[in-house]
């Protein structure tokens, strides 16, 4: 069993971001951060069993629950949303380790999330983190800045069938050797296709490897 402690923070516009931190310890040194997708929650199967992973491996879990599907951020922009994530994870980021010390960190994004997981692995606490990338947003360019350039132990998985995908610039994340990018066929950008017992098995070989992907950090 894990120990949950919901918290908020003041965000953008002083508007409230809520997260967790789920914990197995008393005092972990490590620490996973969760960065869910607009409408791809941390109770969506990707993030629910990667918390499982987590948790198993004696992580605490940070999962930040910002909701952009509502009012007023379903007017925005994706460029004026992507300055919006940014802020509030930094926010909630900053309040956690204000609180608590870790010496290893592994972030894990799902599409809107990878914008900001982009910008917090710039920072220096964070250039030792891995960095599981999930539908990653391969269309901007901050994102695929820091995938082929950083330095960041990561894994990528992203399905030929998805919106944004481009076979050009998932070739371009080859040109890191720290980066496992995995190129799902028939997937769409839920991490899911046609036949529901396929999607089961994407899950599956997903989820396996997130887990030795953690067991060998």
């Amino acid at each position: 069993m894990f120990k949950e402690l919901k918290k908020k923070v003041k965000g953008h516009m002083e508007l409230d971001v809520s997260y967790s931190l789920l914990s197995t310890q008393e005092e972990s040194k490590s620490l996973a951060i969760m960065l869910p997708g607009t409408g791809y929650t941390v109770l969506a199967p990707f993030l629910l069993y990667s918390t499982g992973v987590f948790v198993n491996n004696s992580y605490d879990l940070l999962q930040v629950n910002y909701q952009y599907n509502q009012e007023p951020f379903t007017e925005y922009s994706t460029n004026e949303l992507s300055e919006v994530i940014t802020y509030d994870v930094r926010t909630v980021l900053d309040s956690v380790l204000n609180e608590r010390h870790y010496d290893h960190f592994c972030f894990i994004g799902k599409s809107l999330g990878t914008i900001a997981m982009s910008s917090e692995l710039k920072r220096d606490i964070f250039k030792d983190a891995g960095a599981i990338w999930l539908t990653p947003l391969l269309h901007r360019d901050d994102v695929m800045d820091t995938m082929v350039n950083g330095r960041h132990r990561g894994l990528c998985f992203i399905g030929d069938q998805d919106s944004i995908y481009t076979n050009e610039r998932f070739q371009q994340l080859k040109s890191n050797p720290n980066l496992m990018s995995k190129l799902i066929p028939g997937v769409n950008h839920g991490l899911t296709c046609h036949d529901p017992v396929d999607s089961i098995d994407v899950l599956r070989n997903v989820i396996n490897d997130i887990t030795h992907f953690v067991i060998d950090a």
